[in-house]
């Protein structure tokens, strides 16, 4: 569980559908435009306290309404797979 101090929120990336996808074992994702690398924190809208970090290592998603797409072992910490999709808020990790 990550815990952030202080009273200063993470920057917001956006919000939208998560979707899941099999790819490699770990807590990665795919997202349009930020750099292969980035690591960014991934929350629940529903579930506030449900979060994951994950590293962007792929492009995507192509759908409309969807903003990532989280490998199937990250998307486990925030839903069951068979939820398909999940309103998330992605933030910023980079100071």
């Amino acid at each position: 569980k990550v815990v952030f101090k202080g009273t200063k929120p993470l920057p917001s990336l956006g919000q939208g559908g998560a979707s899941w996808y099999r790819h490699l074992p770990g807590n990665f994702a795919a997202h349009r435009t930020l750099p292969f690398g980035s690591k960014v924190l991934v929350r629940s809208v529903a579930f506030p306290d449900r979060t994951v970090i994950v590293t962007i290592n792929d492009r995507g998603p192509y759908i409309d309404g969807r903003i990532i797409d989280l490998q199937a072992e990250a998307f486990l910490k925030l839903a069951p797979l068979g939820a398909g999709v999940v309103q998330v808020r992605v933030e910023s990790l980079d100071d």
